[in-house]
């Protein structure tokens, strides 16, 4: 097993460089992309007026500001986040708005006030932990008696087309990354419900509820197949892969994304 500081230093590194970056440069088109799982999930948490919510990997900020609008003038929301490009961008929006607070902190070591929060809200941030029951446990002594926690996490790949046909078009042209490890954090990491169920019990947790939600993922945000295409191929693994790779090759698994899109 990946040592889990490493892991942590790791995610910290990307999001702070050029994974940060990217998301901030793309964020109209992800934010286009992502709305109708921040819908869904706002909806199925039931956010109360005047309650404290803590949006764990908030990003630049999109589902705090829906949240802070939820909960009122007399409720509160934390934005918490590892990524400081991503929260610079949610402290420029929410300028202004005067309950919303943001932390550039690790959701497994930072001293939240204990009991102080009703409501643990995540949209994809949860499956970067890289010891997700130290984060888990850590954010429920932040819960108060009867708190929620409410999160969206990707399923596997075979459940994901939008992430696995782009993928399988690259790797017929460069060879595929090492698999990470079934303890590693990363975006499918959470697809295994056996595995939710057992952190979150190690954390402390009652047993979790499951929900599935089926949706049409709209690479490029609407925008058209090249924006597809530029969009796929910004994203890890393939990203990654294709970094090095000589321009006839990238060439060559571009028209192969397009293609398959």
């Amino acid at each position: 097993m990946s040592d889990p500081a490493e892991l942590h230093a790791q995610q910290v590194a990307f999001w702070n460089g050029p994974g940060g970056e990217r998301w901030v440069a793309g964020q109209a088109q992800m934010e286009a992309m992502l709305a109708p799982v921040a819908d869904a999930l706002i909806a199925h948490a039931s956010v109360r007026q005047g309650e404290t919510v803590l949006d764990v990997g908030c990003g630049y900020g999109v589902t705090a500001l829906v949240l802070a609008q939820a909960v009122g003038p007399k409720g509160r929301v934390i934005g918490l986040d590892v990524s400081a490009p991503m929260l610079a961008l949610a402290r420029a929006r929410s300028a202004g708005v005067a309950n919303i607070e943001w932390i550039e902190a690790d959701a497994a070591t930072h001293a939240f006030a204990p009991a102080s929060v009703d409501l643990v809200f995540s949209r994809f941030g949860v499956m970067f932990f890289g010891d997700p029951a130290a984060a888990f446990a850590n954010l429920r002594r932040a819960l108060r008696p009867g708190g929620r926690l409410v999160f969206a996490c990707w399923r596997t790949a075979e459940e994901n087309p939008w992430i696995q046909v782009p993928a399988k078009a690259v790797f017929a042209h460069v060879p595929p990354p090492p698999r990470p490890g079934p303890e590693d954090p990363g975006m499918l990491s959470f697809g295994d419900p056996a595995r939710v169920r057992r952190i979150l019990t190690q954390a402390g947790f009652g047993a979790p509820r499951f929900t599935k939600l089926d949706l049409t993922i709209d690479l490029g945000g609407g925008q058209g197949l090249e924006d597809a295409t530029a969009q796929a191929l910004s994203m890890r693994p393939v990203s990654e892969v294709l970094l090095d790779q000589p321009d006839p090759v990238r060439a060559a698994a571009v028209a192969s994304v397009r293609a398959a899109l």
